[in-house]
C-alpha cells in the first residue's frame, strides 16, 4: 500500500510552480517531489492529488508565496519494454500574499501557470529497486497568465513571473528504494525555456524579449515507516545556469535546503507534511542605510492529499478442476 501511496504522489508533484514571486526561478517548485518514491511504477488506475506549499522569506518587503496543484492522474494498462505509462495533467496556481495594508492595491494576487501536460515511463527493476522518466511540458503561451500587476503607486509593473513568457519543458530523471518501508529517492529535474522569451500584445512588446535561465532541480528524500507512519528527512534546492545581469536569474545562482517529513496512511488516503529551511541562498536582501546586504533565506511548508478515484477490479481466479477421493 506505501508503495503505491508513494508512487500516485510523485506523478502529482511532477507539475508544479515556482514558488517566489520576488525572485526568478524554475517554473518547477524546488522540493515538490520529496517525501514521494519518484522512481516507483504507479498501479493502474485513476488518482486525484493536491500539493499545497507555503512559503515565507526573510525579506521584510517580501511577499508571502503559496502554490496550489490539483491533479488528475491516469496509469495506463500499457507497459512497453516492461515500464508503466503514466499521463498526468494539472492546472497550478500561484498565489502572493504582499502584506500591503488594507486599501493597498495587490494584498492579495493570483497567477495561472500553463496547464502541465506530460507522461513518466516507470520501471520496477526488482528487488525493490525502481527508475523513472518523466517528459512535459508547461503550456504558459497557450493559457499561462501574462503577470502584470497594477503598483500601489498605480503604475504598471510587468512580468511577475518572467518563466511564463515561454513554454517550459521538463524532463527529469529519479531513481528509488522501497525496501522494508524505507523510501530513499534522488531526483533530477530539469526546466528548459525557449529563451529570449516574450510575451504578447502591447504590454508584451513594450517589455521585449526576456532571458530565462535554464535550471536544474534536485530532490533527496530518506523516510521510514512505522505501521501507518512515515518519517524522515529531506532535502531539495535549485541550480540556475544563467546568472548574468540580463538574466531573469541575475546573481541568484539557486538555493538548498533541508527539512523533515512527518505522514500518515489512511487506506483510503494519505496525507503528508514537512517543513524545510534554506541553508544556502543565492537570494539577496539590498542593504539599507541601516543594514548591509545580506542572504534571503526563506522557509516553506508543504502539505499533500492523494486519493485514488478508480482502479480496475482484480481477474478473477482461473477455474480449478474439482478432485474429489473415494
Amino acid at each position: 500500500m506505501m508503495k503505491n501511496w508513494l508512487a500516485a504522489g510523485a506523478v502529482a508533484l511532477t507539475v508544479g510552480m515556482t514558488s517566489t514571486i520576488a525572485q526568478a526561478q524554475t517554473t518547477t517548485v524546488p522540493g515538490e517531489q520529496v517525501g514521494l518514491a519518484i522512481g516507483a511504477p504507479l498501479p493502474e488506475g485513476v488518482y486525484a492529488i493536491n500539493t499545497f506549499t507555503f512559503r515565507r522569506t526573510d525579506g521584510r518587503n517580501d511577499p508571502d508565496t503559496a502554490v496550489n496543484v490539483p491533479v488528475l492522474v491516469w496509469s495506463t494498462p500499457l507497459v512497453p519494454f516492461g515500464g508503466r505509462v503514466e499521463l498526468l495533467v494539472a492546472p497550478p496556481t500561484v498565489f502572493a500574499f504582499t502584506r500591503n495594508p488594507a486599501g493597498v492595491r495587490n494584498k492579495d494576487i493570483s497567477i495561472n501557470v500553463g496547464t502541465f501536460v506530460g507522461g513518466i515511463w516507470a520501471f520496477d527493476l526488482g528487488n525493490n529497486f525502481g527508475v523513472s522518466l518523466l517528459g512535459g511540458a508547461y503550456l504558459n503561451d497557450l493559457n499561462g497568465d501574462r503577470g502584470s500587476i497594477i503598483t500601489p503607486q498605480g503604475t504598471t509593473a510587468t512580468p511577475v513571473l518572467g518563466q511564463l513568457s515561454s513554454n517550459t519543458y521538463r524532463f527529469g530523471v529519479a531513481g528509488s528504494y522501497t525496501g522494508d518501508g524505507w523510501n530513499i529517492t534522488g531526483n533530477l529535474t530539469a526546466n528548459i525555456y525557449d529563451s529570449p522569451g516574450r510575451f504578447p500584445g502591447q504590454v508584451g512588446a513594450a517589455i521585449g524579449p526576456l532571458r530565462i535561465s535554464d535550471s536544474l532541480n534536485f530532490d533527496i528524500t530518506a523516510t521510514k515507516k512505522f505501521g501507518n507512519f512515515e518519517i524522515g528527512p529531506v532535502a531539495y534546492g535549485t541550480y540556475n545556469f544563467d546568472i548574468s545581469q540580463t538574466s531573469l536569474a541575475a546573481n541568484n545562482r539557486g538555493r538548498f535546503a533541508v527539512g523533515g517529513l512527518i505522514g500518515y496512511d489512511f487506506k483510503v488516503f494519505t496525507v503528508q507534511a514537512y517543513v524545510a529551511r534554506d541553508v544556502v541562498t543565492g537570494a539577496q536582501i539590498a542593504a539599507t542605510p541601516f543594514s548591509r546586504a545580506r542572504s534571503d533565506y526563506s522557509t516553506d511548508g508543504w502539505l499533500r492529499l492523494i486519493v485514488p478515484l478508480y482502479s480496475p477490479a482484480p481477474a478473477a481466479p482461473a477455474p480449478v478442476a474439482l478432485v474429489r477421493k473415494y
